[in-house]
């Protein structure tokens, strides 16, 4: 890996499939180089995969598979700035029909837990509009939303 930063994602036994996924996914992704472990280790036997590098829409990450007990949170999540409600509703159920669960808000989880923001560039300018009712309309619109519905955050927005 080139990046002095890479972000390393905790998986059991599944960091390929995960990279993979995300690499046919999402834009600017790929999966680069697989490690073998050189040696037996709790999670796994000599040869099982054991890290994977991969990018995700240009970020560096490292999946290593540690092994069971280390679950995801949502207190680490992927912020996707979408452009369209196309580009939106595409990512969106590409992780929900992917094994993966819908939440509040634009947030859902992959298949492996890990969280994932899918917000419009829509949605953020209005919740941060100077006209503090349409931000607040706006954002009250989004409260009550799973996938984010652009049409109805600018018809909100305007009133």
């Amino acid at each position: 890996m080139v990046s002095k930063n890479t972000i390393c994602l905790w998986y059991d036994g599944t960091a390929l499939d995960a990279a993979t996924f995300y690499a046919k996914t999402f834009p600017d992704s790929a999966v680069g180089a697989v490690h073998r472990a050189p040696g037996d280790y709790p999670a796994g036997k000599q040869a099982d995969v054991l890290t994977v590098e991969f990018t995700v829409m240009g970020i560096p990450c490292l999946g290593l598979n540690g092994g069971p007990g280390v679950p995801h949170t949502d207190a680490f999540s992927f912020q996707v700035s979408t452009d369209d409600q196309a580009e939106t509703d595409r990512l969106w159920d590409a992780i929900i029909g992917n094994g993966g669960q819908a939440s509040a808000c634009g947030w859902c989880k992959d298949r492996w837990g890990l969280s994932w923001q899918i917000t419009p560039r829509v949605l953020m300018a209005a919740i941060t509009d100077s006209d503090l009712a349409a931000a607040k309309r706006a954002f009250d619109a989004m409260m009550g939303m799973t996938k984010i519905d652009i049409a109805a955050i600018e018809a909100a927005r305007r009133g």
